[in-house]
């Protein structure tokens, strides 16, 4: 590794020192999430205006940076992700960038390009994965128990207020817009589950508050094994049928409402989320035969201190991330083949392989 941090917390099994970049409301979560994980301790933050009493406040990243801390949260605004995180992975610091991964696919091959070169770990800040429920339907699918991927539903209505868009940025192209923001994590989310995404065609409207970023998004996403998955989102739509208003990951922030956001159909089974409701024949699969329900009930956790202890994990080398910086440039690279699809009214062929190598470039070198 090519850092010029000393490591001993990391090898001694000391407590890691972990900085914030970035304290909005993500960056509190995570700073929650470090006070309730063991192993761990929040030693500053580089914020422009949020301050905690007792807390090392960093003027800049050069002053992060020389603090060495074992590893670093990146909570900013998208557009800073590349540029700072590319900074943290030559020094050596090991970091979890939250979603989307960067404002562009060339910038997230930059960051592979930065992270392969120091061989410094990192990860994405897709929370959803550590999620006791989904890992308990992963289980369920990997068993066998729900066959091969037919179908599936998913929907998502989070009505945004006015209050949401006065920070500016959630208004800019690239930045923000629900599909960005939102539609990321269920694009994550079914991959995780299903597999990669070969075909897309999508369509966004502006029609409900005329932004520069759309407020409505649908799309009909091919899966490799050719199961067909519908995804609609819309920040400006009421209704409980979202991940966020039903699973209770967040519960300071959002309600848990009794109802269902995903559905899927395979060839064996069914199930739903987040309520976990599985549905099968007893005997042979037969539409005139009637089903029987089971929910699974999984044990309660927190995904904010479930991802913190995995990332803890993943710093002093114990495990590999669970969520790629690979990841995030395959999940962006959807993100981008819906808005070119809808742009085209046209349907997006996706090869999602690996990337090849990437030309050294840094962005702060004004690439």
């Amino acid at each position: 590794m090519g850092s010029f941090c000393p490591q001993e917390s990391r090898e001694k099994g000391l407590n890691l020192r972990i900085a914030i970049i970035g304290a909005g409301v993500i960056g509190r979560t995570h700073i929650a999430a470090i006070s309730a994980c063991a192993g761990v301790a929040l030693c500053g933050i580089l914020d422009p205006v949020s301050k905690i009493p007792g807390v090392t406040h960093y003027l800049d990243m050069q002053a992060l940076i020389a603090d060495c801390p074992d590893g670093v949260i990146l909570a900013t605004p998208n557009a800073l992700h590349a540029p700072m995180g590319i900074a943290l992975l030559e020094a050596g610091i090991p970091v979890l960038i939250e979603k989307p991964l960067a404002e562009t696919v060339e910038a997230c091959r930059l960051l592979i390009a930065a992270a392969t070169k120091s061989a410094t770990p990192a990860l994405v800040g897709h929370h959803r994965r550590y999620n006791p429920i989904i890992r308990a339907a992963k289980a369920q699918i990997e068993s066998g128990a729900f066959g091969q991927l037919v179908a599936g539903s998913v929907i998502c209505a989070l009505y945004k207020a006015e209050r949401y868009f006065e920070e500016r940025w959630r208004t800019v192209p690239g930045m923000g817009g629900p599909v960005l923001i939102n539609f990321i994590h269920e694009l994550d989310l079914l991959r995780h589950l299903f597999g990669e995404v070969s075909n897309i065609s999508a369509f966004t409207s502006t029609a409900q508050r005329g932004l520069p970023v759309e407020d409505t998004a649908a799309a009909v996403l091919e899966f490799a094994n050719g199961g067909l998955v519908t995804v609609c989102m819309s920040d400006a739509a009421v209704g409980p049928w979202a991940w966020d208003l039903t699973a209770g990951e967040n519960r300071e922030r959002f309600p848990a409402h009794s109802a269902v956001s995903h559905m899927f159909a395979g060839t064996l089974a069914g199930f739903s989320l987040p309520d976990l409701a599985w549905w099968s024949h007893l005997e042979a699969p037969d539409w005139t035969k009637k089903l029987v329900q089971k929910k699974l009930r999984p044990d309660d956790e927190d995904v904010y201190v479930s991802q913190m202890a995995h990332f803890v994990d993943v710093v002093r080398g114990q495990t590999n991330p669970m969520v790629t910086l690979e990841d995030g440039l395959a999940n962006l690279m959807l993100v981008e083949a819906i808005h070119q699809s809808a742009i085209l009214n046209a349907t997006n062929q996706l090869d999602l392989s690996p990337p090849a190598p990437v030309v050294e470039r840094s962005l702060r070198e004004g690439a």
